[in-house]
């Protein structure tokens, strides 16, 4: 695993662009696959960041080859969504 790997512990964080422009959250890791939720609510990202949360339709696939870098607060993409 790299450090860019995702798992259900990076839940809830922000998804930035290259140019640091706010994606969305990440409200889910499935098998090392992230899913971004563009404008999710307040509710959505506090389910997001306790595990609890449940993607929507609108919710956009990631997986490691799209991610730059993951922090402790964000998630950072090589190019744009």
């Amino acid at each position: 695993m790299t450090e860019d790997a995702l798992t259900t512990a990076d839940e809830g964080k922000l998804v930035l662009n290259t140019d640091g422009t706010e994606i969305g959250r990440l409200v889910d890791v499935r098998d090392g696959r992230g899913y971004v939720e563009p404008n999710p609510t307040l509710l959505e990202t506090i389910k997001a960041k306790l595990g609890w949360a449940t993607r929507s339709d609108e919710a956009h696939p990631l997986d490691e080859g799209s991610i730059e870098k993951v922090t402790d607060d964000a998630v950072y993409l090589r190019g744009t969504l």
